[in-house]
């Protein structure tokens, strides 16, 4: 059911590192954003594959992790992702890029969770440093960069609390905690 499969799809940061995901898979997650929703049709995205350690780790070190874990840099070795999806906008084709890398990205996200795998959807990164380690050529912009592996974290959805706060934290267990707002705080009005 698709409750289930928005509920499964949480922001991992903690992967097993020794469970490669293999090319054939990120094919077909980026087959998911093909298909998906583009604002006029026009399909702007392009994509750049990884799933080798090596490429992964070059990867890795342009990225941010987790504004709000400010005591924490990311996943430590062992833990890293196993594979990434960078999300490009080509500007030869479209100039601004509206929506379509959401979609997408949440195209490729709900199909990897369908398949027991995680992930993270960072936008945070080092645009410059990485266009240059992976030799990214000027007419594509660095939109977003979708982490992926199989997930060796507990993320739990809970209501906001009475302080109001939306802040994701870890607790002593490790366990990620995602406060969300509740439905009626968030429909402005019911016409009938």
């Amino acid at each position: 059911m698709l409750l289930d499969l928005v509920r499964r799809n949480r922001s991992y940061r903690r992967f097993y590192q020794d469970v490669p995901v293999e090319m054939e898979t990120l094919r077909q997650l980026v087959n998911l954003a093909r298909l998906s929703a583009s604002g006029g049709n026009i399909q702007p995205l392009k994509y750049l594959l990884s799933c080798d350690p090596e490429g992964n780790e070059r990867l890795f070190s342009h990225l941010a992790w987790a504004g709000y874990l400010k005591d924490w840099p990311g996943p430590i070795e062992g833990e890293r992702p196993t594979a990434y999806i960078i999300v490009l906008g080509d500007t030869r084709i479209r100039k601004e890029f509206g929506c379509d890398h959401g979609i997408a990205a949440q195209s490729i996200m709900l199909g990897a969770t369908e398949q027991g795998l995680g992930g993270c959807i960072i936008a945070s990164i080092d645009r410059p440093g990485l266009r240059k380690t992976l030799g990214i050529p000027e007419e594509h912009k660095i939109l977003l960069v979708l982490a992926l592996g199989k997930p060796k974290e507990s993320v739990t959805i809970e209501d906001v609390g009475p302080d109001g706060s939306i802040r994701y934290y870890r607790d002593a267990n490790g366990v990620h905690h995602v406060p969300k707002r509740l439905l009626d705080e968030l429909i402005l009005r019911e016409h009938e």
